[in-house]
């Protein structure tokens, strides 16, 4: 069990930048103010889309999710007493047309040196799945729990934890 002990604590001080996926041309990048139809023939591919100012910056705005259009393509009900501001963009009611109308902007991140036990705990408070990796607030690339499985997985399997850099 020490030696376990040992791959564990050794995971947890990885960086970031040592675990996350760098491939941004791979990443689901669409601009605040793509057409909703484009957004959801991404989504249909991926289970999310990281929302940037545009392309060539990469200045991250938002994210959008399967979850977040759940809520614009199912009809709304609003009881006959509403407590705050109802939200009301919908897709039939015609009032979700970009991607900025459908994004969520508080987007918790991370930095590239930040350790992988930092990561964790963001993605446990948070109760989250990725988290994007910022520098400058431009996204250079994403953190998944999936990375972090396979990661840690592979390295019970007597693979390093981390491949040499060449």
């Amino acid at each position: 069990m020490p030696k376990k002990s040992k791959l564990i604590s050794d995971f947890y001080e990885l960086k970031v930048s040592q675990i996350m996926d760098k491939r941004i041309w791979d990443l689901p990048l669409i601009e605040i103010d793509e057409d909703i139809y484009h957004v959801l023939s991404i989504l249909g591919a991926r289970n999310h889309i990281w929302v940037v100012k545009n392309k060539k910056e990469k200045e991250l705005k938002g994210i959008i999710t399967e979850h977040d259009v759940l809520s614009i393509l199912a009809p709304k009900y609003f009881p006959s007493y509403v407590f705050g501001t109802p939200d009301v963009s919908s897709i039939k009611h015609g009032t979700a047309k970009i991607a900025e109308d459908v994004m969520s902007s508080r987007i918790i991140t991370c930095k590239a040196d930040d350790k992988i036990i930092d990561a964790l705990m963001k993605m446990v408070k948070y109760k989250l799945r990725r988290l994007p990796v910022i520098k400058d607030k431009k996204i250079i690339g994403e953190l998944t729990l999936h990375q972090l499985i396979r990661k840690y997985y592979a390295a019970t399997q007597y693979h390093p934890i981390i491949e040499e850099e060449g």
